[in-house]
């Protein structure tokens, strides 16, 4: 098979024949028809971002693939079966507390990493080996444009950060980096999910307007200064009541005080969720009142990437049309024009703007 490698951090990537995946119990070998280049892309690629990925690596973050062989505990996946696969795979000897890898991208400690070495390769090929459990049919209609079905890649992972918060119908929601890939997505898997409302800070006045036109009364947009006070101040009157759930997305290029002006806004008993950067590259690490914490009861928790379940979650909103794909904008390189699609995504990050890679088209 033809595959995309990272042979060391700093270099393009090398397409080039590699041998095909071979297989075991409890594995599924798919044909890859589209994985999304996420944004960050070329700081992971640099190094900037220094994730824990061992080169030479074949990388990526999940796709929609067509199964082309089962292993013999799958008792419904079948060989033709379009499939999408997920990225975030978990040990299998601790139900508790499984180490976990992202196939083809990071992983978490030492048990990650030595996941990581046995399930190396992504979705950057035109073959993966993924574990049977990371695999879920996706409705026939997806199959008239897998590409725009890897989406789900990007929407899933906000998608995990309101499970976690535990978002009800009618809440009001915070989206702390609302204007980036993440932090878009989050409003628009918001919406789809009943919240009531949802207050979009950010400092991109263009995309601020954007996202006003796209969703109508139900988004408040919040301009930010750059003041840690003041924004508290304008957020929190942007929601015009109690902001019930704060989800943080931001890079780690932010602040600090960015996230804490936003997780501050949040009501008395109200739960905030962290699942962005900070901190990732240095910097003054995140620093929340323990007096205001615990006085206003406040639930703090954070959260990588998303429980299994929320695959199933996701395919469904967008399966039943809660969650419409169709107004994305998507741009498609082959295989062989991969670091070409690399520098795109880089350029084209903003919202609903999907760069997307076609290794067997």
């Amino acid at each position: 098979m033809r595959a995309a490698t990272l042979t060391e951090f700093g270099s393009p990537l090398t397409v080039h024949e590699v041998p095909d995946p071979e297989t075991g119990s409890g594995e599924v070998l798919v044909e890859v028809l589209a994985t999304c280049v996420p944004p960050y892309a070329a700081e992971v690629f640099s190094g900037e971002r220094r994730y824990p990925l061992e080169p030479p690596v074949v990388p990526g973050v999940g796709g929609i693939c067509r199964v082309r062989h089962v292993g013999p505990d799958a008792t419904k996946l079948r060989a033709g079966d379009l499939v999408w696969c997920d990225s975030t795979v978990r040990a299998r000897d601790d139900a508790l507390t499984p180490d976990i890898t992202l196939q083809g991208w990071s992983s978490r400690g030492e048990g990650g990493a030595r996941l990581a070495r046995y399930l190396h390769d992504g979705p950057f090929a035109e073959l993966m080996r993924v574990p049977t459990e990371n695999v879920y049919p996706l409705p026939a209609g997806a199959a008239a444009d897998p590409a725009r079905w890897s989406a789900l890649g990007v929407h899933t992972i906000p998608y995990g950060g309101l499970l976690a918060g535990q978002l009800a119908a009618g809440e009001t929601l915070l989206i702390s980096g609302a204007t980036g890939n993440l932090g878009s997505s989050a409003i628009a898997v918001a919406l789809a999910m009943g919240a009531g409302h949802v207050v979009a800070p950010g400092r991109n006045r263009a995309v601020l307007d954007l996202l006003a036109d796209r969703f109508g009364t139900r988004v408040s947009p919040v301009e930010l200064s750059g003041d840690e006070d003041t924004d508290r101040t304008v957020m929190a009157a942007a929601a015009a009541g109690p902001i019930d759930i704060v989800l943080d997305l931001l890079p780690p290029q932010a602040p600090s005080s960015a996230a804490r002006a936003a997780a501050m806004t949040v009501r008395e008993y109200g739960r905030v969720v962290l699942m962005g950067g900070v901190g990732m590259l240095g910097g003054a690490d995140l620093a929340l009142p323990y007096p205001w914490i615990m006085r206003n009861s406040v639930t703090v928790r954070g959260q990588w990437m998303y429980p299994r379940v929320a695959n199933v979650g996701m395919i469904r909103l967008i399966a039943s049309g809660a969650l419409d794909l169709s107004r994305e904008h998507l741009t498609q390189f082959d295989l062989d024009q991969v670091n070409d699609a690399v520098t795109h995504a880089a350029a084209h990050g903003g919202p609903f703007d999907r760069t997307v890679l076609t290794p067997n088209a």
